[in-house]
């Protein structure tokens, strides 16, 4: 007679992994990377290199040295994807001092003061973006204008974004700058200044959706911002301006895309259940457009994100009450 074992749970693997999805999520990127290149030339090769080998090497420093860990972390790929999704969130003509400042403070302060991977409370990219835009206001938007290979890495001509004069006509009502907003082609399609991660709203689109379709992420956040989004700048459109079209410029210009596929979705600064996934992408889109109609900044993706990201306790012990549930 054979004997019955039980065991508890899992009882199988899944085969998913740190590692995978990391590494999901990185090739998901690289659409949206090669059209930086294309766009930026050397400049966003430069600095994307710096920043993910100051990301990977501060978290080996701080991992041997300060935490005295035996099996080191660097080989799941999230200091790797930190380092991609930082680069992402700067110009790529920036000094490359600045870059290694944000990846130090990304990683030293943002992940590894918590603990590591799985205990920081803000997203890590995030933490040093907006470090560096306290610090460095200036150098961090100075933004070059997309010429390929044709200017090098510190010549590069610069100029404004389109939410710059998007920010000026809701403030002012003054619609003569819409000269100066690029094509809604350009800006679905790249061709138009910013920083390493706002040039294409369609390569950030398919690398989103390959996201969802592997199921690294679910649809809740990215369809809650978009949605939010596209609602309040129905609302503040400008007199005189189409409302589709403002729309389509706020959708498609910043770092919207970036921020709603890429860095709100991340595992551990986001909600867990579905509603409170609903509600931190409905928090992100309300507070990125009330910073970008009558804020300082003409951006407010990353305030956004990390004002919700300090809410996900809270939204984790947010869901509906069951039919016949008693309230405690």
């Amino acid at each position: 007679m054979k004997n019955f074992i039980v065991s508890p749970a899992p009882h199988a693997h899944s085969g998913d992994s740190v590692r995978r999805n990391m590494l999901l999520v990185i090739l998901a990127l690289l659409p949206a990377y090669a059209v930086s290149v294309l766009e930026f030339g050397w400049g966003a090769l430069i600095t994307a290199a710096i920043s993910v080998a100051a990301c990977v090497l501060t978290e080996w420093l701080v991992s041997r040295f300060l935490l005295k860990e035996q099996r080191l972390s660097i080989g799941d790929l999230s200091a790797v994807l930190t380092g991609l999704l930082l680069a992402f969130n700067l110009p790529s003509n920036i000094d490359w001092w600045i870059v290694l400042i944000g990846a130090v403070v990304a990683i030293g302060v943002g992940k590894m003061t918590f603990g590591g991977l799985g205990q920081n409370p803000f997203n890590p990219a995030l933490v040093g973006r907006v470090f560096l835009l306290v610090s460095f206001p200036a150098q961090m938007t100075t933004w070059p204008l997309a010429k390929g290979f044709e200017t090098s890495y510190v010549d590069a001509q610069t100029g404004a974004t389109p939410l710059y004069y998007l920010k000026h006509m809701m403030k002012t009502g003054d619609l003569s700058v819409m000269d100066q907003l690029p094509a809604l082609k350009d800006a679905f399609l790249g061709a138009m200044g910013g920083s390493l991660g706002e040039v294409c709203a369609l390569a950030l689109i398919i690398g989103g959706l390959f996201l969802i379709c592997t199921r690294v992420i679910t649809w809740h956040i990215p369809v809650s911002i978009i949605a939010t989004v596209a609602l309040f700048a129905w609302i503040a459109t400008p007199a005189g301006m189409e409302p589709g079209t403002f729309i389509a410029y706020q959708l498609l210009s910043g770092g919207l895309m970036l921020g709603a596929f890429f860095m709100a979705t991340d595992y551990v600064t986001s909600p867990m259940t579905a509603w409170g996934k609903i509600l931190f992408g409905i928090g992100i889109g309300f507070i990125m457009m009330v910073i970008r109609t009558w804020g300082s900044y003409p951006e407010g993706m990353s305030f956004a994100i990390l004002i919700m990201n300090a809410c996900v306790p809270l939204l984790n012990k947010f869901r509906p009450q069951r039919f016949g549930e008693k309230r405690k």
